[in-house]
């Protein structure tokens, strides 16, 4: 019984083959592509009044050398958003689930920004590693500290989106569960528990559109400190 609860997050296979792959390639189906002609439809509108939106939301704090990376931010937003909100359809899988591929999405965005900060104003960011008027003794152990911070920062990236939603679609199951076998027993207690997994189902939708901002946002802080 334990085990059927997290078979969802198991990477179905078709003849042997992961079918993570479609998963992560089908978002980019559901685009619209830009049309070549001078008047655009409705939905070609709406599409980009909300990039527009979230990349001024996204790059505001950001210095405007950091205004480059407005491209693959929102690429990446939109991205996390279609496979999170994918996954809450019925007979699907979400790869944003696994750790290992919110990890290799953190690891490289966030290395990329250390090394362009390195590369830019290596002083300044050198000197994230020390705050300023650290005492002489403490020096050593903060140093350690902060770097030890600093490396884990994509793995806290990858970690925090893959519990999110791993614990979201785990507890709705856990009420489905519950809610399949108190159908016949007890209805109205049934009923009850139907609609407190409706209610969840909100929060579930609003949760994997929130930890996609989050994820995008976290990455938008680590470039404005080395920018």
């Amino acid at each position: 019984m334990i085990l059927s609860f997290f078979d969802q997050f198991l990477s179905p296979t078709l003849l042997g083959m992961p079918l993570i792959i479609l998963a992560i390639v089908f978002p980019w189906i559901l685009y619209p592509s830009q049309t070549n002609r001078w008047v655009i439809n409705r939905l070609s509108s709406i599409q980009n009044w909300l990039v527009l939106l979230v990349t001024k939301q996204l790059l505001q704090p950001v210095n405007s050398p950091g205004h480059k990376w407005a491209a693959i931010l929102t690429t990446m937003l939109i991205f996390l958003i279609s496979l999170n909100l994918l996954g809450l359809l019925p007979y699907t899988f979400t790869p944003t689930t696994q750790l290992s591929m919110n990890v290799s999405l953190a690891i490289p965005m966030w290395l990329a920004t250390v090394l362009i900060g390195l590369r830019n104003q290596p002083t300044t960011s050198l000197g994230h590693l020390l705050p300023e008027g650290t005492p002489t003794l403490l020096i050593p152990a903060l140093v350690i500290i902060e770097t030890i911070s600093l490396f884990i920062r994509p793995i806290a990236l990858g970690v925090r989106l893959t519990a999110n939603l791993t614990a979201g679609h785990l507890l709705m199951q856990l009420i489905a569960t519950a809610v399949f076998y108190l159908l016949t027993t007890l209805p109205s207690i049934a009923i009850l528990t139907f609609i407190v997994l409706f209610l969840l189902t909100i929060l579930e939708l609003a949760v994997a559109m929130i930890q996609a901002y989050v994820f995008v946002l976290l990455l938008t802080l680590y470039l404005q400190e080395n920018t």
